[in-house]
This record gives structure tokens, C-alpha cells and sequence, in this order.
């Protein structure tokens, strides 16, 4: 293959925690004809910085990261490089988090357990400049509107804040406040807001039943 090829495809940044993940889509993405990977990161602050020197066409990223946020990402892209188009590749159920993404500046959300079809498929769409959703998602986003308009309530988990989700999350995952405190970067007290916040929202009188409510959403989201 020629130099002059290689200048002709379009590159690709791959955002993940997972070695593994960022190995298989590396594989992928480098035996097709039009696409070239021209970098990786596992976190959120490493690959905004190596993002804003690759200047890659599209960035495909992970919810969760290493000690960090996709979702956070994918805003201070849409903010500082507009010009590179992100797509989610998350094992987080689109119905919980595709929203989020695409209002954060995404422009497609592909589940880890889609095809590698589905994968280039949705890169390729983006790339000429189109969103990429699944049938299913389009519906529930469509129905979403439709209940908006007509002043139907959200659910209340849908009530949080992307952040408030991420720390709701990691409750449910088993960790303790001054563990999200030093995963997230952000200080015990801010937590503890986050906490309050929720509880309010999620109408709960205790952080024991924040907790618990935190769990047996995570599970319904994992099922053994």
C-alpha cells in the first residue's frame, strides 16, 4: 500500500479502558480499505490532549473510562474540537445513556454487542456527516419527543444530571464516596452534594436507600 493511500483515509482515535477492546477495534478499523487508527487512550484527560494533537476525522469513545467520563468528554470536544466526530461504543444499554451522549455533541451510539458491521457501518455514516443510531433508539428518542411535548414526566432517573448518573452508577458498582471522590477528581463534599441532590430527586429519605436503589439499578442493568 502507498503513502499516497494511506493520506486518503480517514483517521480514527479510539477511546477506551479496556486493552483488549482498543486492540480488536485497532484490527478492525486498520483491514478496512478507507479507515486508519491514529491513536488511542484509556482516560478522558490523556485522550483530549492527544485528540486535540491527532486531529482525527471521528473519535469512537467508552462511557466509562479510566477514572473518568466519557460523557465529560465528549463535551469538551464538541467545545474545544468541534470539527472531530465522536461515536459511542459503550456496553452501557443506549436507552440509559445514548440520550446523554447525543446531547453532550455525539453523533452516533453503537452497543458493545452489535456487529463489526454495525461498527464500521455506523463509523462510515458519521463520517459523511449523518447520526447513527439503532432502529430501536431512533423509536424511543421519537416517543421521548412526542412525551415532551405533550408535558409527560420524565422517569426519575432520567432527572438526574450526567454527572449525578455517573456517581449513581459507581454507588451501584459497590464503590464508597471517598472512592468516586478520587476516581472523579472532585472532593468529598461535592459528593456528598451529588448525594443530597439525588436523593431529592429519586424522592429517597436516607443514603441507605440511595444505595440501595443505586444496586438494584446497576443489576437490572447487568443481569446475572
Amino acid at each position: 500500500m502507498t503513502a499516497d493511500s494511506d493520506q486518503r483515509k480517514r483517521s480514527v482515535f479510539i477511546v477506551d479502558d479496556h486493552p483488549l477492546v482498543r486492540e480488536w477495534l485497532t484490527n478492525l478499523i486498520n483491514h478496512q480499505p478507507d479507515l486508519l487508527v491514529c491513536g488511542e487512550s484509556e482516560s478522558a484527560p490523556e485522550a483530549f490532549a492527544a485528540i486535540g494533537a491527532a486531529r482525527p476525522d471521528i473519535a469512537i469513545v467508552d462511557i466509562s473510562l479510566k477514572n473518568s467520563s466519557g460523557i465529560e468528554l465528549i463535551k469538551n470536544l464538541k467545545e474545544s474540537h468541534p470539527a472531530v466526530a465522536v461515536l459511542v461504543l459503550s456496553m452501557h444499554e443506549e436507552s440509559h445513556y445514548a440520550g446523554r451522549a447525543l446531547r453532550a455533541g455525539a453523533r452516533g451510539y453503537v452497543m458493545k454487542r452489535e456487529t463489526t458491521r454495525k461498527v464500521i457501518e455506523a463509523i462510515r455514516r458519521i463520517l459523511e456527516g449523518k447520526l447513527y443510531v439503532s432502529e430501536a433508539l431512533a423509536g424511543m428518542l421519537a416517543a421521548n419527543f412526542i412525551d415532551d411535548n405533550k408535558g409527560a414526566g420524565r422517569s426519575p432517573i432520567e432527572q438526574l444530571s450526567d454527572r449525578e448518573l455517573e456517581v449513581f452508577d459507581m454507588l451501584g458498582r459497590g464503590l464508597g464516596t471517598r472512592q468516586i471522590s478520587e476516581t472523579l477528581g472532585i472532593s468529598l463534599k461535592t459528593v456528598q452534594a451529588y448525594c443530597a441532590r439525588m436523593k431529592e430527586k429519586l424522592s429517597l429519605d436516607s443514603g441507605t436507600e440511595l444505595l440501595r436503589e443505586a444496586i438494584r439499578w446497576n443489576d437490572s442493568r447487568h443481569p446475572r
